[in-house]
């Protein structure tokens, strides 16, 4: 199987995403206002906390954006709050060729949308997609849908702009990992989830476009529906360690590519790393033993289920099945491979735990 994995920050490169991340609080977090736990309700004036306030500033600057906006609900909420601003139910959204993933498909569903279909990869082939079902709003995915997909985030983005479409992208899995994400590329608005990224649980992002963010923010009238400031803070407390955690991680995985590739294990037919959704180890046996392995590798030590998809409670490495849109582009992998993402471990505890499950069996 050949895949495309995006391309993960270096080292060096995500130190300097953190510095970067670092001085744009200092800018809007003077003297000791940082060291707080942040504040609670709408104040007047603001209709929200005013340190959630402040730190929706920092995410519209850290990701050069107009502004920004946090929300219940995490990655899922933060593109449901997209969508709602951008389109009216019933509208055409434009999608990938590919499985769509289930939590967005049953928002598409809730809003009535008319889903039209064209092959990122494919550049001509979506600009007459778009020439011909002229789509109200289109949705790309930062990360990979499918083992094949190769296309350029910033090139399909320029090809719906060039036709006037707006975008907004699914950047779960892909921030603080790569160099830019979707609003960066040309994108309307980004979402993501803040709980991947070391953050609190159920809070989301997007960030982008002013006008589309004054939409959300207009439906989040009501004291209950704030992101609090002690959240707002847990968001960049998380933030702040997410690129360095993940370029460490990453580095992990490609010493464990070659490692599996270069027959360290007999039992691996082949590895290879793919974006399914976090970029991991994709881990294809010779024997149908893929359930075993996960049964066995538990009891190892290894995460048997992810919590949130590398939040801040994932240390141990996570060894668990293919997800349900890789599992329905390749059926016949289901019962061979498993993927592994190493998490916080070391390749030494990854290559253990896997040698000690297959010979469990």
């Amino acid at each position: 199987m050949k895949t495309f994995p995006l391309q993960s920050l270096t080292l060096i490169e995500a130190q300097q995403k953190q510095f970067a991340l670092v001085d744009t609080i200092c800018r809007h977090f003077p003297g000791s206002e940082f060291l707080t736990c942040g504040d609670l309700g709408l104040t007047p004036g603001l209709n929200q906390p005013r340190i959630t306030q402040r730190v929706e500033q920092v995410l519209a600057d850290a990701f050069h954006a107009q502004a920004a906006a946090l929300v219940q609900g995490a990655g899922t909420g933060a593109i449901r709050a997209a969508l709602a601003a951008l389109l009216k139910p019933g509208q055409r959204l434009l999608v990938h060729d590919a499985p769509v993933y289930p939590t967005t498909r049953v928002i598409i569903e809730q809003m009535g949308l008319t889903l039209i279909t064209a092959d990122f990869n494919d550049l001509s082939a979506l600009k007459q997609v778009v020439d011909e079902q002229q789509p109200d709003a289109a949705l790309v995915q930062h990360t990979r849908q499918q083992p094949q997909d190769r296309y350029v985030l910033a090139d399909v983005l320029a090809t719906l702009r060039a036709a006037g479409v707006p975008a907004l992208t699914d950047d779960n899995y892909a921030v603080m990992k790569v160099a830019r994400i979707g609003c960066e590329c040309g994108a309307n608005v980004s979402t993501f989830s803040c709980f991947k990224l070391f953050g609190p649980e159920g809070v989301g992002a997007v960030v982008g476009d002013a006008d589309v963010i004054s939409r959300i923010r207009a439906t989040l009238y009501s004291g209950g529906s704030q992101i609090q400031g002690a959240q707002a803070l847990e968001v960049l407390r998380g933030l702040v360690l997410a690129p360095v955690m993940h370029a460490v991680q990453a580095g992990v995985s490609e010493r464990l590519l070659a490692l599996l590739n270069g027959g360290a294990v007999a039992e691996v037919k082949s590895a290879v790393i793919a974006n399914a959704q976090s970029k991991v180890l994709i881990v294809e046996f010779h024997q149908p033993i893929a359930a075993r392995v996960l049964e066995e590798a538990q009891k190892l030590g290894a995460l048997p289920y992810p919590v949130g998809a590398e939040s801040k409670y994932e240390i141990p490495p996570l060894f668990y099945r293919l997800s349900g849109t890789f599992r329905q582009a390749n059926p016949q992998l289901e019962h061979c491979a498993i993927r592994i993402n190493p998490n916080r471990s070391g390749e030494e505890t990854v290559l253990r735990i896997l040698r000690e499950s297959i010979a469990s069996i």
